[in-house]
């Protein structure tokens, strides 16, 4: 029987209806997998092995009381776990750096861990875009208000957004004529200390920001696409946005081909593309959603796939 361990937020906090953790959960479950759970606090160096407080789960049907713990929190070794599932929601701030290093000693033990920690460390969401400056829109990441205005200026539109933001947080979108534009850097920037993203801005955002989800390197066939409220530009699911299934088109299959072989290569085995327009936007890499509502647009079951391809890399060959 194989056994999971998930790194998740509290349970409390979970939107059961379209959390895509928990899609994979029930899956696991209906496969007959043992799950256990985890919050990154809970990870440890103890008698020289990274250890957890780790709890037996089991999902149930009923969505008010969604979840059963059968175990108390009881201390195991990370190595008896076949698979283990980093699926904390960002920031990427200490404590989940923190996590990250000792899931990569759990690693170096003998421990499968989706996706890599040393990868999920190193490609922040909105950088790891620009290592593909081929599916990037024109952009600059920098503190600098002179430089970031003389790019406004020259695009006319764009989008600004710190570093570390998710779920359209902190996103902004300015003209050459906007009165705020220099309040709006100065409080992103920090009087000119932290750098941020600013993005051409792309028309066809009305159209969708679309969710592709890569696995292993290669992307499933159906996306979803995110179209903004009527009274905004992000296309959010968390900011109202409205979510509309639709297959790749050959522009999308061509960006998942040039970043599909990196994603591979580092360890990146289940990743979000946000796209819009002919361009790569994010790659997100630490806790990438949309599971449920393309599933749910399409009569399909993604969850199936992701596992078979899970359990290729724990079978012995």
């Amino acid at each position: 029987m194989i056994k999971l361990l998930v790194i998740m937020d509290p349970v409390e906090k979970i939107i059961l209806k379209k959390d895509s953790t928990i899609a994979l959960l029930k899956a696991a479950q209906k496969r007959r997998w043992e799950i256990y759970y985890i919050q990154p606090k809970d990870l440890m160096i103890y008698q020289q092995k990274v250890q957890a407080l780790c709890r037996k789960m089991t999902i149930n049907d009923d969505p008010e009381n969604w979840h059963t713990f059968q175990t108390p929190p009881q201390l195991i070794s990370l190595a008896a776990f076949d698979i283990i599932f980093m699926r904390k929601d960002p920031p990427v701030d200490n404590h989940y750096l923190y996590a990250t290093y000792l899931l990569e000693m759990a690693q170096h033990e003998g421990c499968f861990v989706v996706n890599d920690p040393r990868s999920m460390r190193d490609a922040n969401e909105k950088l790891f875009a620009t290592w593909f400056p081929q599916c990037c829109p024109e952009l600059l990441v920098s503190a600098n208000h002179e430089l970031l205005l003389s790019f406004l200026h020259k695009q006319k539109k764009i989008v600004v957004k710190p570093l570390h933001g998710m779920a359209g947080q902190s996103v902004f979108l300015l003209t050459d004529k906007d009165p705020n534009v220099n309040v709006t850097l100065e409080l992103l920037t920090q009087q000119e200390t932290i750098q941020i993203m600013a993005q051409r801005y792309i028309p066809q955002i009305s159209q969708g920001d679309k969710r592709i989800l890569m696995i292993d390197g290669k992307p499933y066939p159906y996306a979803l696409a995110r179209i903004p409220a009527p009274d905004d530009f992000r296309g959010n699911l968390a900011k109202r946005a409205k979510g509309i299934g639709c297959e790749l088109s050959p522009r999308d299959l061509y960006l998942c081909e040039q970043v599909g072989e990196t994603l591979k290569k580092k360890g990146l085995f289940f990743v979000g593309l946000d796209v819009i327009g002919d361009y790569i936007t994010e790659i997100n890499v630490t806790s990438p959603t949309g599971i449920c509502e393309i599933e749910a647009a399409f009569n399909i079951n993604i969850t199936e796939e992701i596992l078979d391809r899970l359990v290729e890399y724990i079978t012995p060959r």
